[in-house]
């Protein structure tokens, strides 16, 4: 593929494995600076060697998306690292803890919304702060990884689609925040606000974080499939946005619904 994110660096959450991994790959070919983000350091360092075996640009970086220092050191450090050539995000992180009503952890369902829902929140929230002086001309790519359970219900699920759909809503309205934060200039024209949000809506993938529920491969998508999507978003025009992209198997036992 033509590098056409060369000069741009972005960070990727959840890195070191599946859909983060993917994604990473993705975008590295497309000529991005790739900070690979995870708490698994053996994962993260695995994923780097495929990005350079591939003749992509990547570091890692130990990210904690629960912790608000860790968050908040990431992002500061790539932005004095690398400037304002720090101008993507992908929130991919998540994890999955099932349980019933009667027999739900607390404390697992706390941490499911903690990677999911809250953490990447706060990381956007780092991010957008940082880019919103960006000068005229340039626009700076969040991408939010949700999941089709934030739009379905399924047993045993409780924390994991909770947390989606949370996700989900938080994202809209950050979108609707980002529009109504468009600068007005004195002839009327607007100039939107210098950071677009996305978000991927995909059903499953055949990642480790799938393998609890033993659904056949051949019903779940590659993870690639879905980081072309997410590299797809962060190249469309600027001038235009995707509020909320679904992607799914075309072997999906119960979509369309």
């Amino acid at each position: 593929m033509q590098e056409s994110l060369k000069g741009r660096v972005a960070l990727v959450t959840g890195a070191a494995s599946g859909l983060g991994r993917a994604t990473a790959l993705a975008l590295a070919e497309a000529g991005a600076h790739v900070a690979i983000a995870d708490i698994d350091a053996a994962g993260s360092e695995q994923t780097l060697g495929l990005v350079s075996d591939g003749g992509g640009s990547a570091e890692v970086v130990a990210l904690d998306v629960t912790d608000d220092e860790s968050r908040r050191t990431v992002v500061g450090g790539l932005f004095d690292a690398h400037g304002d050539s720090f101008d993507i995000l992908v929130n991919v992180a998540g994890i999955d803890r099932p349980g019933y009503v009667t027999d739900i952890d607390l404390a697992d369902y706390r941490r499911v919304q903690a990677v999911n829902f809250e953490g990447p929140i706060f990381l956007t929230s780092e991010f957008t702060k940082r880019v919103q002086h960006l000068p005229e001309g340039r626009t700076a790519d969040v991408v939010h990884i949700v999941s089709l359970s934030a739009i379905t219900s399924g047993s045993g699920a409780i924390a994991y689609n909770g947390s989606k759909a949370g996700f989900l809503n938080a994202t809209r309205c950050i979108q609707r925040e980002l529009r109504e934060k468009a600068t007005r200039a004195e002839d009327g024209t607007e100039r939107p606000f210098p950071c677009r949000v996305q978000s991927v809506i995909p059903a499953a993938m055949d990642t480790p974080m799938m393998e609890q529920w033993g659904i056949p491969s051949h019903l779940m998508m590659p993870p690639a499939a879905v980081a072309e999507m997410v590299r797809t978003l962060v190249l469309l025009h600027p001038s235009a946005f995707v509020p909320e992209m679904q992607i799914v198997p075309r072997l999906e036992p119960n979509f369309p619904r």
